[in-house]
């Protein structure tokens, strides 16, 4: 219970199910701001005294779990030695895969109870063996799959989304306010929930040591100075004050960061269009598709971003190393996989469509019609435009 609309519609419609449930709100901070500034910031005192009246409404008792500690640890820290690495993380993936459905689900399992159940707009089928797939939600504006697509298999089994179905986010506030639920108008959370002045930049300022360095265009030519690489991220247009302009007048973005020489690479925007992403630490969403275990190519679609379009794509697993660098092969001779690469695999993405800005740190999630196959963390993007350089 999130203190949100979604979650408390979504409690509801479970205990209209016929569910035993529990509300339980998480305390991820233990210094929580005391009041939320219009959709930003959530997991405030505020946020948690609307989920305490929402379970108040629906007759269901009310638990603040505090995990405050290892989001610390797993998310925020994370989070900070991402951007340190020069990448770009996303930080409701991880709360997803180590709060929310690892963290929380290990302790209701625990405490006896049989599943997670949330706010988010996505849906768990399962094929004729009871086996669960995820898949988009019914209303693709609103669709979370994308944030969930570092569910297990075994997680997918414990985990339920009963606004999977509805049409569009003005139904279940229509339907908050039919049951009394004070949240039904309630603005939606937006931004990182532990920057919720949105100033990212100056937040890691304070976390990151900063220092001044050279941007340099993609012949490697210095036209400026930066205050701290860590600061910048792959797309970004403005703030960067080159002192010297682009031959042809156009504006320059952000192409790479290079942490270790404390370089910041800009270029015209058509130098943003990747065609290849090399991903790791990959995961699937259910029991894997055929190909992964053999290592063959597959048709899928490719997202980068919670609310970006997915583009048509192949992907195949490479081939695990084993001990002493010799591949592990599968009974076909391709490459073994379970739950993750265990830090040698990768997952190999060619993009049939190209997109634009994609950052190393960055999620790719992996579609094949509505349903999630997985996810994997980009560890390099290729732009062969600018390869042809």
């Amino acid at each position: 219970m999130s203190g949100g609309v979604d979650s408390a519609v979504a409690a509801a419609r479970a205990v209209e199910a016929g569910h035993d449930v529990v509300g339980v709100h998480l305390a991820l901070s233990r210094m929580p701001g005391t009041l939320r500034t219009g959709s930003r910031g959530c997991c405030t005192i505020e946020d948690s005294r609307d989920a305490w009246r929402a379970c108040d409404v629906l007759g269901i008792p009310y638990y603040v779990w505090d995990f405050s500690e290892r989001f610390k640890e797993d998310v925020v820290q994370d989070f900070i030695d991402e951007y340190a690495a020069g990448r770009t993380p996303n930080p409701c993936m991880r709360c997803n895969e180590r709060i929310k459905f690892a963290a929380l689900l290990e302790k209701a399992i625990a405490l006896g109870f049989d599943a997670v159940c949330t706010g988010h707009y996505a849906k768990v089928i399962n094929d004729a063996e009871g086996n669960p797939e995820l898949h988009r939600a019914a209303d693709w504006a609103k669709d979370q799959s994308y944030v969930l697509g570092v569910l297990t298999h075994e997680q997918l089994k414990h985990s339920m989304f009963p606004l999977a179905d509805t049409p569009s986010k003005a139904e279940v506030r229509a339907e908050a306010e039919r049951r009394g639920l004070s949240v039904a108008n309630k603005p939606d959370s937006h931004d990182i929930c532990f920057i919720p002045d949105g100033d990212t930049a100056g937040w890691l300022a304070e976390k990151i040591e900063m220092t001044t360095g050279d941007i340099v265009d993609e012949s490697g030519a210095k036209v400026g100075e930066h205050p701290g690489a860590n600061a910048f991220t792959v797309g970004q247009r403005r703030g960067l004050k080159l002192g010297t302009p682009a031959a042809d007048g156009k504006p320059r973005f952000v192409l790479e960061i290079r942490p270790k020489e404390n370089k910041v690479v800009v270029g015209p925007e058509a130098l943003l269009a990747i065609d290849e992403i090399r991903g790791i630490k990959v995961s699937w969403a259910g029991l894997p598709i055929a190909e992964v275990a053999t290592g063959e190519e597959f048709d899928c679609y490719a997202q980068v971003r919670a609310h970006g379009d997915p583009v048509p794509a192949t992907a195949r697993m490479e081939r695990l190393p084993a001990e002493g660098g010799v591949p592990a092969e599968g009974p076909d001779g391709g490459a073994t996989v379970g739950r993750t690469d265990g830090g040698h695999g990768s997952l190999l993405v060619t993009l049939t469509e190209p997109l634009r800005g994609v950052a190393p740190g960055q999620t790719v999630v992996l579609y094949q019609g509505s349903r999630v196959l997985g996810q994997a963390t980009i560890d390099a993007a290729r732009s062969l435009q600018r390869a042809a350089l």
